[in-house]
Order: structure tokens, then sequence, then C-alpha cells
């Protein structure tokens, strides 16, 4: 596993990987939080198959309990090279405004670092305001828009 920030080691709990279905299953009720269509038999289940195709599971824990998560994947893009790419992160909303979530993205950030990314990058929906305040107190930028298409 690899160290968290100094910055990180300032803010409560620990930031680590999910390794056990135990851990993944943990992360279920904050990550409900954000995706709410997921559903808790499944959801070991759909994490470890993305897992196979390269998202990771980290989960800040304080006090024995998952206060905020992310998935994350490792990319190789034409664009910039290698670039840690966020598919989740969320901080259970009791938890909110405490440092978890920021602890989590400083986390992050510095895993970036240390794996040699050029960028780091996430996509937020448009109604996550407070989501988009975050980022952007974090210095991170507004860089494209994001279409989707369902295909069902």
């Amino acid at each position: 596993m690899t160290p968290p920030s100094r910055d990180a080691l300032r803010r409560p709990g620990t930031t680590t990987f999910a390794v056990t279905d135990a851990d993944v299953a943990s992360a279920f009720p904050v990550m409900r939080q954000l995706r709410t269509q997921l559903e808790e038999a499944t959801f070991v289940e759909r994490v470890r198959a993305a897992e196979r195709l390269g998202l990771r599971l980290v989960l800040h824990v304080v006090d024995g309990r998952v206060a905020a998560v992310a998935g994350f994947r490792l990319l190789e893009q034409l664009k910039n090279g290698l670039v840690l790419y966020v598919d989740d992160l969320v901080t259970d909303e009791a938890e909110r405004s405490r440092g978890h979530g920021d602890a989590l993205l400083h986390w992050l950030i510095a895993y970036a670092r240390q794996q040699g990314c050029a960028a780091f990058e996430l996509d937020s929906g448009v109604q996550r305001h407070g989501a988009h305040r975050f980022y952007l107190r974090h210095r991170m930028r507004i860089s494209s828009h994001h279409f989707a298409l369902d295909l069902d």
C-alpha cells in the first residue's frame, strides 16, 4: 500500500485499498449515497467485475467505519499519458465537512503522483453543486463537457 501525503496524515482516519470482500461490502452504505441504483446483494460482485477492468476501491475509515470511499482507475490517454481517473468519490452524509473527503482526495492525488501520472481527472454530475465547490476549492478546473448516450 502507498502511504498518504503529509496533508492527509494531519486529518483523522486511515485511507487504504479495499482488499477483502468484507472491505468492499463495508463501502456499500456510503457508495449507495452517490450511486443510488446499486443493490447491496450484488455490490461486491459489481466491484470485483470492475476491478478486472482496472478499478481500485479506496476507503477512508474513521473509528472503524467507512467515512468516505472512492473508486478510480489508472488510464493511458493519448492526450495526457498516464492519468488517475476517479469514477466515484463520496463522503458519508453524516460525516461531511469533517475533512474526510479532503483527506481522501489528497491521498488520491498523492497516489497519482507516486504512480507517475501526468493528470488527475474526474467527472461530476451537473446537479452536484456542493461537489463542484469542493473540487474548485482544491484548485481543480472545469476542463470539458462529458457526453453520454444510454444504450439500454
